[in-house]
């Protein structure tokens, strides 16, 4: 699974501190989703999609 979520917050210019915080993981989290070694949970995502006020599918896209 791919995702958009490095650019999205430094669109916004949010720090990995910051994103964690708004979504109550840690900042080792929000690093991992960024680089592709995390797949989140589907409250994470859904928790995500509301952050960006954006659909989860604009913001994961399945590598299959």
């Amino acid at each position: 699974m791919t995702n958009k979520l490095r650019d999205l917050r430094a669109d916004r210019g949010w720090s990995q501190a910051y994103l964690a915080e708004q979504l109550q993981v840690s900042r080792q989290s929000v690093n991992a989703l960024e680089t592709g070694k995390y797949d989140p949970s589907l409250p994470l995502a859904f928790r995500i999609a509301r952050l960006f006020r954006l659909p989860i599918e604009s913001i994961f896209q399945d590598d299959a």
